[in-house]
């Protein structure tokens, strides 16, 4: 029986076979490799939307509570809290277990193929910094499978499936780059005798959403009272408005948690005291009105703009004509001090393998953030003599996987 390879990703996912000797991405939705990981609950049906129609159901203004990036949450307490979303009270394993049951239902309609086994992607490192909370997502994910209606689930590095699908190195090493939406992985390997030897793997919880948050915090939380000045109760002094709410409000995966009645009681208690109420006035708006994440996707595209030449995050669903620019420079001064966290990262792959930078022939870049020019740059003045090739960023991953699966 076939195994179905999974990248079950922070922003997107997909699934592939092998026919005819190749990997065959299916179409989880008409005419499309990837899925949005994405989730919209409409309190007044009884399913449940996912993918592009989640999407189009956020952007149509329809009530109900959208869901992104919920693999950022894998290993945390908040998986396994019940919670009132759409109609029912639910965890979180059971949104991610919805999510992939859809994927199995869907590839099994298009492959009239039963999948009861899976080999799934995932990161090196879940969290890079906490190795506790890194092997929970880990047991997190596998249960979500389980829960999903797979009755066996296997595991390869997302960087390593990649370094499968890209056919080798003639000479000398190759180093994966897998700029993911919530990790960047790194694998260095070569080809023997045909086949991909891996020598090393490393990754770090930096990716695609933490570039969207530094933007978005920078750019538009200011408009909503980021920075801003309280009055003390007491006296004529001011203080910093706290900056938990924005980072959180900028956050994708911390979005949905954001329009609790607390979090809204909190914000109207400082925006009595605030220095510039009008600031305030708009972040009551978006907390009443839940529009954080269109906020979020306005800096997603804006950020996508500026790396093509120049961007704009368009704002006009808080208000007529509110527009902020975003040029290319934005994004180096904004995400370099980032983006050089995860060229750090891509060293300590190298060193890990034991050879030197000079070793690596060719790099292959993959996952939806690799394309941001700053990331491209930063990785050549890394390895300035190496051939920079350009996979397909959002299916080498699950391509790697479909070898994988046919060959294991």
């Amino acid at each position: 029986m076939a195994r179905l390879g999974i990248d079950f990703g922070t922003s997107n996912t997909a699934a592939a076979v092998m026919a005819g000797g190749s990997p065959y991405v299916i179409p989880l939705e008409p005419g499309e490799t990837t899925l949005p990981t994405a989730v919209f609950f409409d309190p007044d049906q009884a399913k449940p939307v996912y993918g592009h129609r989640a999407v189009a159901a956020l952007i149509e203004g329809r009530e109900g509570r959208f869901m992104r990036a919920l693999k950022s949450v894998l290993g945390t307490q908040l998986m396994r809290e019940k919670r009132l979303i759409g109609r029912e009270r639910i965890t979180l394993m059971e949104v991610v277990a919805r999510f992939l049951a859809k994927v199995k239902a869907e590839a099994e309609a298009q492959t009239y193929q039963t999948f009861d086994s899976a080999l799934s992607g995932r990161p090196v490192h879940f969290h890079s910094r906490d190795m506790e909370r890194d092997a929970q997502a880990a047991v997190d994910l596998a249960e979500c499978y389980a829960m999903a209606g797979f009755k066996d689930v296997e595991f390869l590095p997302e960087p390593e499936a990649a370094a499968i699908a890209c056919g080798g190195v003639d000479s000398g090493y190759g180093l994966v780059v897998d700029i993911g939406g919530g990790t960047s992985d790194f694998t260095v390997f070569r080809g023997v005798a045909g086949a991909i030897e891996v020598i090393a793997s490393h990754g770090v919880r930096i990716g695609g959403t933490d570039f969207d948050r530094l933007l978005n915090i920078a750019h538009v939380m200011p408009l909503l009272g980021y920075g801003s000045e309280l009055k003390n109760v007491f006296g004529n002094e001011t203080h910093r408005a706290p900056n938990a709410i924005f980072h959180d409000l900028a956050t994708w995966e911390k979005i949905p948690f954001q329009y609790s009645a607390d979090v809204k009681r909190n914000v109207a208690k400082m925006a009595q005291v605030a220095v510039e109420p009008d600031l305030w006035d708009r972040l009551q708006e978006v907390l009443e009105d839940e529009l954080g994440h269109e906020i979020a996707f306005a800096v997603e595209r804006g950020k996508i703009g500026a790396n093509a030449g120049n961007g704009v995050i368009d704002l006009r669903v808080l208000e007529s004509g509110l527009s902020v620019p975003l040029a290319p420079v934005d994004l180096y001064q904004g995400l370099g001090a980032t983006v050089a966290e995860i060229i750090t990262a891509a060293s300590t792959t190298i060193e890990k393998a034991g050879i030197g930078r000079e070793d690596i022939t060719k790099v292959v870049m993959v996952g939806g953030s690799s394309l941001l020019g700053v990331v491209a740059e930063g990785t050549k003045s890394l390895l300035p003599h190496a051939d920079i090739e350009r996979s397909d960023p959002f299916t080498a991953v699950v391509n790697g996987l479909a070898i994988a699966a046919e060959g294991n």
